[in-house]
């Protein structure tokens, strides 16, 4: 069976989306009939049904929704292998793709890689961040899919084994509360860290449950005997941030990302005084020697800030 081209997928999903097959192909500037073949012609490759006419329009399959994702993700390599051709075309010699977990960008990654790029000896690198949650980074480094990966070196992170790593920056855990929260204001004579063990009996806003966060915090209660108990879950420290200031929930984040919004939103941020709570983010690599003359030097230059911070 030969692939499917990548304008026969992008019909696919046009469809898929638009649910109808006239509107879909006024969007491509070809006539109905002509994209009806098209998908008729895919649907013998494929050997199975892939859309079907219900009442409201088009819609895919069992199959043809397999097909949909498979399609999106092919599409979105192909939109990243034109920008990258077209920037060499332009000019740029050196061009770095790197995935971060949440924590490295809303740490000091952003800034590390903005310090670079403002040097005059890389002004024509161009480096491209993309956020994915732990477990993703390390697949995408393991299948070739970015040069770099920083994302957090623990036992509770993504697996590295079998790939070269360099240390990053340390971040550390600490508990957010919204104004006037019974852990707040915290005891007489007890210090100004909380225990995790203190935050078990509230509410939690957490990351998705595959962020190497939310399962820390999930294993840690396990071990106390509770489960975390959360309200809401979010996908970005920004909503986390939002949901606790209302006085939904508290939150266990990077003390780091949170301190320079505290004041402002009049939050609480109480260091969570346990061991696992200090984090070290990792550089990972599939393997040094091969990585791109861009690639190294970016890499030096994260290892050298990381060490003088």
């Amino acid at each position: 069976m030969t692939s499917p081209d990548p304008a026969t997928l992008r019909l696919f999903v046009l469809v898929c989306e638009e649910r109808s097959m006239g509107r879909a192909a006024e969007r491509v500037h070809l006539v109905a009939s002509a994209v009806s073949k098209r998908l008729a012609a895919l649907e013998e490759r494929m050997g199975v049904p892939l859309l079907q006419r219900r009442r409201h329009g088009m819609e895919p399959t069992a199959a043809g929704l397999a097909l949909l994702e498979h399609a999106r993700s092919i599409l979105a390599d192909c939109e990243r292998l034109d920008r990258d051709m077209a920037a060499f075309a332009q000019g740029v010699r050196g061009q770095v793709r790197v995935l971060a977990t949440a924590s490295a960008l809303a740490g000091s990654l952003a800034q590390d890689v903005a310090a670079f790029l403002r040097a005059p000896q890389h002004h024509d690198i161009r480096i491209d961040l993309e956020e994915r949650v732990s477990n993703e980074v390390v697949r995408g480094i393991r299948q070739g899919g970015a040069s770099l990966g920083l994302c957090w070196d623990s036992p509770f992170g993504a697996d590295l084994s079998g790939l070269a790593t360099q240390p990053y920056r340390q971040d550390h855990l600490a508990v957010v509360l919204p104004q006037g929260h019974p852990l707040a204001a915290g005891h007489q004579g007890q210090p100004e860290a909380l225990r995790f063990a203190d935050t078990l009996a509230f509410e939690h806003v957490v990351l998705p449950v595959n962020a190497a966060v939310t399962r820390l915090l999930q294993r840690q209660a396990a071990a106390l005997g509770h489960n975390l108990r959360w309200r809401v879950v979010v996908s970005n420290f920004e909503s986390a941030l939002n949901v606790v200031q209302a006085g939904l929930a508290i939150s266990v984040l990077p003390q780091e990302m949170v301190l320079p919004y505290a004041q402002i939103r009049q939050l609480t941020v109480r260091p969570l005084q346990e061991p696992w709570a200090a984090r070290r983010l990792a550089i990972c690599m599939r393997n040094q020697a091969d990585l791109p003359p861009a690639a190294t030097l970016l890499l030096q230059h994260l290892v050298a800030v990381a060490r003088a911070a």
